[in-house]
């Protein structure tokens, strides 16, 4: 029989059990694994063997990452704007923006609308050999020790400068599983919690939030509860199949889950969407606290 400590921390395990599984009725396939943010242990998942093992482009899920780290060693500028003309081309692949016209981005606003012409600027800045550097702290690149046969992420660092670009935006060069998307955006919603008065926590805080509620994100606020995160769409290996990503952390102001939502078919767009369901019928109640 569980003692009264075990069944407090069972009954919100079995809640968000429950939750996954009335959002994954919608697509089935889909691999989603949500962790504790505080201890980082898993309260729930779909096909958690599949997200162990699954490895695929992260797409733009990775820009956040990179911008954070860039932003909080002082090596790039949140107020700077970039123009996007929607066309971008890099080593003759057309990686053209579907975001609205807009004015020249900040930093918060590409962001928010994941701007491919914003972020092959922001490649520009990276020296030859340093991207693995820059992620792996964030546990991207490593198991994650949270399920059994896990697969380790393929990661080649890009030696040439549309290489980089072309890893900056998600889409050459790195593969990685659901955890460790899961670890590294675990990672991320802690850092913006400890430095939370620095420019580079409240822009990129800032962006993901925006991103849910008006964004390219925007398809995972169903729920009540305020959400932040990024989507990622890309191309699978040898085929023109495209998969989606969803990768974000709330309640946004003071963040108690971390969740990842990997559609092997589909956009980012159609994974937000799939998270917001999952709030919708997350156990809000059992992640009121701030964090410690």
């Amino acid at each position: 029989m569980l003692s009264s400590a075990a069944a407090l921390r069972a009954q919100p395990a079995a809640n968000w059990t429950r939750a996954v599984n009335e959002a994954a009725r919608a697509v089935p396939k889909a691999r989603i694994v949500v962790l504790d943010l505080r201890d980082g242990r898993i309260l729930a998942s779909h096909h958690l063997d599949e997200a162990a093992r699954t490895l695929a482009a992260p797409g733009s899920t990775l820009k956040p990452l990179i911008l954070y780290k860039l932003l909080a060693s002082g090596r790039w500028n949140a107020e700077r704007r970039i123009a996007c003309d929607r066309s971008l081309v890099v080593s003759r692949r057309r990686l053209a923006c579907s975001h609205p016209p807009a004015p020249p981005f900040d930093a918060r606003a590409a962001l928010a609308w994941s701007c491919n012409t914003y972020f092959a600027e922001v490649g520009r800045t990276l020296r030859s050999g340093e991207l693995g550097a820059l992620l792996r702290p964030t546990g991207l690149l490593s198991a994650t020790g949270l399920a059994g046969g896990e697969a380790v992420a393929e990661f080649r660092e890009p030696r040439t400068q549309d290489d980089v670009q072309l890893t900056v935006l998600g889409v050459e060069n790195i593969r990685v599983t659901p955890l460790e998307l899961a670890a590294a955006y675990r990672w991320l919603a802690t850092e913006l919690a400890i430095h939370a008065d620095t420019i580079a926590a409240i822009t990129i805080h800032a962006g993901l939030q925006d991103s849910a509620e008006s964004g390219m994100a925007q398809p995972a606020s169903q729920a009540a509860v305020s959400v932040a995160g990024k989507t990622g769409t890309a191309e699978s290996p040898g085929s023109h199949q495209t998969h989606g990503w969803f990768a974000g952390f709330a309640p946004a102001a003071h963040p108690q889950f971390v969740m990842v939502v990997y559609i092997p078919s589909g956009r980012g767009a159609d994974a937000a969407h799939l998270a917001g369901l999952l709030l919708a019928h997350a156990p809000l109640d059992s992640t009121r606290a701030k964090l410690p």
